[in-house]
C-alpha cells in the first residue's frame, strides 16, 4: 500500500494542524465529546491520560485518527502504537484496550460503523481483514475518509452512504483484496442527480431520492459520482450551498439569513463550511470585496 510521507494531519485542507483538535484540548486533560449518532455510525473525539480503556470488545468496526501524543493498544496478541497522523482500524469482535504511549496525554478521533452498512457498500462481499491495524493513510485514502471524523454536524443518510462506501473500499485495499475498477460510469444518471442538488441545494434530498433519480443504488452513487466529478454528492450540494451563500453576501444580507436561505442548519455550521472551502471567515470575505468603479 503506497503511503503518504510526512504528517496528513499537518497538511492543508482539513488536516491542517490544530484544525482536528478541539480548542478545550490545552484547558483540561481528559474528556470525550459524542457526535449525534446516524445510519449506524457513532462518532468521537476524545483525549486521555495514562490507562484509557481495560480490554474490551464491540461489534463494530472503530476507525480512528491519533491527533496528538502516542496511543498504544493491545490487539491480536501484541501491543501496538499510533502516532499523530496514523490511523488504527479495529475490527469487530476484536478484543482490545486502549492507552497512552508515553507520560504525555494523546487524543483521537473515532467513527464505529455498523459492520452491516460495511457489507451493503460491499455488495455481498465478504467482510476483508486488515492485518496491521495502524495504517499509514496515502492522499486517497485520506480524502475519503476524512467526512468520517468530522464532528462539527449531523450525518445524513447520503453522507453516511458515502463514508459506508469510502471505509469498504479502503478496507479492500488495505487487505489486498481490491478488485480493478474497469467499465465507463454510468454518466447520463450521474448528471440527473447533479442537476437535482445543484437546482435546490438548500435542500437535504434524502438517498431514496437520490437512488430513485440515479437508478442506482446509493453505495455505488456514492463512488460513481466521485469517478465522474470528483467529489462526492455531499460536498458538491454544500459547494452550491455556498455559491448560493456568497451571493447573497454580495446582495447584502446577514450572515444569519444567508445561512438559513441556503439550507444550513445555523450560522456557525455554515461560517465554517464557509472557512473549510475558502480559507477566510465569511465577515471577512464580505469586507474584502471592492464595490466595482
Amino acid at each position: 500500500m503506497a503511503t503518504l510521507r510526512g504528517n496528513p494531519a499537518r497538511r492543508s485542507g482539513p488536516w491542517e494542524a490544530g484544525a482536528l483538535r478541539a480548542k478545550a484540548v490545552d484547558r483540561v486533560h481528559e474528556y470525550m465529546r459524542i457526535a449525534p449518532g446516524a445510519c449506524g455510525i457513532e462518532r468521537m473525539q476524545a483525549r486521555f491520560v495514562g490507562q484509557a480503556f481495560s480490554r474490551h470488545r464491540h461489534d463494530s468496526y472503530a476507525i480512528g485518527v491519533t491527533l496528538e501524543g502516542v496511543q498504544t493498544f493491545w490487539y491480536r496478541g501484541s501491543q501496538r502504537r499510533c502516532l499523530p497522523g496514523e490511523c488504527h482500524v479495529l475490527h469487530p469482535d476484536e478484543q482490545h484496550d486502549g492507552a497512552a504511549g508515553s507520560p504525555a496525554p494523546f487524543a483521537y478521533r473515532i467513527a464505529y460503523i455498523d459492520p452491516a452498512l460495511v457489507q451493503q457498500a460491499l455488495g455481498g462481499a465478504p467482510l476483508p481483514f486488515v492485518a496491521d491495524p495502524v495504517l499509514r493513510l496515502n492522499a486517497w485514502q485520506w480524502q475519503r475518509l476524512s467526512a468520517a471524523w468530522r464532528l462539527e454536524h449531523g450525518l445524513g443518510d447520503m453522507e453516511c452512504a458515502e463514508i459506508a462506501a469510502a471505509v469498504a473500499d479502503v478496507l479492500r485495499e488495505a487487505s489486498g483484496s481490491v478488485s480493478a475498477r474497469t467499465g465507463r460510469v454510468p454518466l447520463e444518471a450521474l448528471l440527473r442527480t447533479r442537476s437535482l442538488l445543484a437546482a435546490a441545494p438548500a435542500t437535504r434530498h434524502p438517498a431514496t431520492v437520490l437512488e430513485q433519480v440515479a437508478g442506482l443504488d446509493r453505495w455505488t452513487l456514492a463512488r460513481q459520482f466521485r469517478a465522474a466529478f470528483g467529489t462526492s454528492p455531499t460536498r458538491f450540494r454544500t459547494m452550491r450551498q455556498l455559491d448560493r451563500v456568497r451571493l447573497a453576501l454580495r446582495q447584502g444580507r446577514s450572515l444569519a439569513d444567508a445561512s438559513q436561505e441556503c439550507g444550513f442548519s445555523d450560522q456557525s455550521h455554515m461560517s465554517r463550511m464557509f472557512k473549510r472551502v475558502y480559507g477566510v471567515s465569511p465577515a471577512r470575505w464580505v469586507a474584502r470585496i471592492v464595490a466595482p468603479c
